[in-house]
């Protein structure tokens, strides 16, 4: 879902995994498209215009897994309703991989309050969603993540990205100190899923299984 540029799909079916990579714009699939096309694994891979919003109106599968990688899921407005839709298109025991971006980030209010933006420092916290590019981005919290896909999914593991380590966007800041950030990321793999890191970070990843 929400398969962007394709560097996921690309990545998959180089080990063997026959993928079906949808996402809701055109243009990013004939890039995904694109780019697949030059791989060995081409053959493994199928393209479809899709909506997390569609999904009830969907007819393939059921499928083995999904993946949704950085903030597909933030772009939707009803989380539960989706993860509804999806439940009967996957198998029992089925992984689900959901990226999604959360609502609390030191690190962007340490980044913006120093450049005088509060507005952007505290964006994730506004309840009706932060309007960007035609679209409004909502940033549910893990607790919100959860209660969406119960009943018909189990939470295995949630792990931090982005918690020690800054966001991709201060690179031009952290480019400086190469050490530091490394020594952070090693860090933050270490004690990726101890609390409270996954709720602090720029995007968490949540590891679900269909009940």
């Amino acid at each position: 879902m929400n398969c962007g540029t394709g560097e996921d799909a690309l990545w998959l079916v180089r080990r063997g995994v026959r993928v079906l990579a949808t996402d809701v714009s055109p243009g990013m699939l004939q890039v995904a498209q694109d780019k697949l096309a030059a791989s060995p694994g081409a053959a493994l891979a199928r393209f479809q215009r899709l909506a997390w919003e569609d999904l009830d109106t969907f007819a393939k599968g059921p499928f083995d897994g999904v993946l949704s990688n950085f903030g597909g899921l933030n772009c939707v407005a009803d989380i539960a309703g989706a993860a509804r839709a999806l439940a009967p298109r996957l198998r029992a025991g089925a992984a689900v991989l959901l990226c999604v971006m959360g609502p609390v980030v030191p690190w962007e209010w340490l980044w913006f309050l120093s450049r005088g933006d509060a507005a952007r420092a505290f964006r994730r916290l506004r309840r009706a969603g932060t309007p960007w590019s035609g679209m409004t981005i909502r940033y549910p919290s893990i607790g919100q993540m959860r209660r969406a896909f119960a009943p018909q999914f189990r939470v295995l593991r949630v792990s931090a990205i982005g918690s020690l380590l800054p966001p991709p966007y201060t690179e031009t800041w952290t480019g400086r100190f190469p050490r530091a950030i490394a020594a952070l990321d090693r860090l933050e793999r270490r004690f990726e899923t101890l609390w409270p890191l996954p709720a602090l970070a720029d995007h968490y990843l949540m590891e679900l299984e269909r009940r």
